[in-house]
């Protein structure tokens, strides 16, 4: 069994359900998940020219902060996330290794001039959790369907997804376990 570190990003991030999505997280996976508070000073990752945070170097950032260990690190922010070649990524891991990071920035419907709803934007923020632990545990993207590792170039892409592996995946999973 693996333990799963949900470390949020930035106060706004404090304000999300985490205790929902830990519990979402541990019945997908075979994982422990303990919130875990690390002081990651966030200004030196946001571009202020795009107004955005370059998620590669929030790895970097929780990686150092968080030490050496096993668990598998997984930081959740409310500020908009990029790479310099994508507009934007709800989320960016380690291939086969330890961290990962998501946003709910573009999560909430209210981003896409619709009504608020906190039940889609629980399910989305689950879904994306389990998507970059995935990565963690060397799952590329799944041509599967359908199953949580489908790649997510847009919004609806989630929505369109079930928050569960299929069974090539979560077989791959187990076997690390």
């Amino acid at each position: 069994m693996y333990d799963v570190d949900l470390i949020p990003l930035g106060a706004s991030a404090r304000l999300l359900s985490l205790d929902d999505l830990a519990e979402g997280i541990q019945k997908a996976l075979p994982t422990r998940v303990r919130l875990r508070e690390l002081h990651i000073e966030l200004e030196e990752t946001l571009d202020p020219s795009r107004q955005q945070y370059h998620s590669t170097l929030l790895l970097v950032k929780l990686l150092e902060h968080a030490g050496e260990g096993e668990s598998k690190l997984l930081g959740i922010t409310a500020y908009d996330l990029f790479i310099p070649i994508l507009t934007f990524v709800f989320g960016q891991a380690q291939l086969n290794n330890r961290a990962a990071v998501f946003s709910s920035f573009r999560l909430h419907n209210e981003f896409y001039g619709l009504p608020a709803s906190g039940n889609v934007l629980r399910q989305r923020i689950l879904k994306e959790a389990l998507h970059e632990l995935g990565h963690t545990f060397g799952l590329r993207h799944c041509t599967t369907r359908p199953c949580v590792m489908n790649s997510s170039t847009y919004v609806e892409d989630i929505d369109l997804k079930p928050r569960d592996f299929c069974l090539p995946c979560i077989e791959h999973i187990r076997l690390l376990v």
